[in-house]
């Protein structure tokens, strides 16, 4: 158990951030969340999967919709509450603590927001290790666990508890309401009791955010190691691309922010050419119509100069960019893990290929 305070909030929003992959929303809306609530009600207690009993009921909180959406709507402040009582009452039993569902610059930052406003600590785990488009994304999905009962609530006080069949019919229709609220909504799902968190969450994942923003901050600061070299090695990435980016295709069609940027090589990638496409969170990354990446491997885009990394819905003309390749979690690269989330289930048609073997012959990490 330790305490996450201000300090501890700008590393893990940096982080995470990284690890959402383009999506999980914009870091500096999330962050004003946290930190609000961390100011009004103290420092929150984060917790090792380790020390969660068995029993003890476990409240994931994330946002369902297009991440573009909440920074304009934003939130009411009551939605933390009524998504916990109406948990509560659900389970017959008080909820222990909340834990995160994704990586990402929202979705990393909301379950502190609403640990602090709760009083209750929050699991060092989520079930992703990144963010994905789809709430039957998680881990928890391939280890056979619902999605419902799942609480959904928005800004005017507008609440519902789905119960559905399958993962897939909770995305259809939980989509279809976040829509009707007006594209953005607070939710809890895939509530579930300490063991089957241990089972089949991605542990310490906060603490890896965390670490990911100190590095990010402190690239400048290697000695014996170019910024981008020390970035490479604390993140475990793979270079893919640097260029300025040309062209940005994107709009938002009720569900996600969808679209793909062109870039023209900088640098030792001077005369070549690369495209990325996304629906909130990269999908591809292409070298002269070469694929060097998919999903679920993480494709991320960071400044060239700070290494901070850059949301879909921040991309424009003319900014410079390198496009660097983590390996997903373990889980993802099953056969389970490739039924939901492979490049052919978004319309990419290829298999998955491993990142590390995409990029043979290219600029691997550090």
């Amino acid at each position: 158990m330790r305490k996450i305070g201000l300090r501890e909030v700008e590393d893990i929003a940096l982080g995470a951030s990284l690890l959402g992959a383009g999506g999980g929303g914009d870091p500096y809306y999330g962050k004003l969340m946290a930190i609000g609530a961390i100011k009004e009600c103290g420092p929150v207690e984060l917790i090792s999967p380790e020390e969660v009993p068995d029993d003890a009921i476990i409240m994931p909180i994330a946002m369902m919709g297009a991440p573009t959406v909440l920074c304009e709507k934003g939130t009411g402040g009551d939605e933390y509450r009524v998504i916990y009582e109406m948990v509560s009452q659900y389970m017959g039993k008080s909820v222990y603590a909340v834990m995160p569902m994704e990586a990402g610059g929202v979705n990393s930052m909301l379950p502190i927001a609403a640990a602090a406003r709760l009083g209750l600590p929050m699991v060092d785990c989520d079930g992703m290790g990144r963010a994905f488009p789809e709430l039957q994304m998680v881990t928890f999905t391939i280890g056979g666990v619902s999605a419902t009962p799942m609480a959904l609530t928005d800004e005017k006080g507008n609440s519902a508890i789905f119960n559905t069949i399958t993962n897939k019919w909770t995305e259809e229709l939980a989509r279809a309401v976040t829509m009707s609220c007006g594209g953005s909504v607070t939710v809890s799902l895939y509530i579930m009791e300490g063991r089957t968190m241990k089972a089949f969450g991605v542990k310490n994942i906060v603490t890896r955010s965390e670490q990911l923003g100190r590095a990010i901050r402190g690239v400048k600061n290697q000695e014996g190691l170019t910024p981008e070299e020390a970035f490479l090695k604390a993140s475990e990435g793979y270079g893919i691309f640097k260029g300025k980016i040309v062209d940005v295709l994107r709009e938002t069609n009720g569900k996600f922010n969808i679209g793909r940027i062109i870039m023209e090589g900088i640098g030792d990638y001077r005369g070549e050419r690369a495209e990325v496409t996304f629906q909130n969170e990269n999908l591809t990354a292409s070298v002269n119509g070469e694929l060097r990446a998919t999903v679920p491997d993480l494709i991320c885009l960071v400044d060239t100069e700070t290494f901070i990394p850059v949301t879909t819905e921040a991309l424009k003309y003319g900014k410079r960019v390198m496009v660097v390749g983590l390996k997903c979690y373990e889980m993802w690269r099953t056969e389970a893990g490739l039924e939901l989330v492979s490049p052919r289930y978004f319309g990419v048609d290829t298999d998955y290929i491993p990142l590390e073997e995409r990029v043979k012959g290219g600029a691997e990490n550090v």
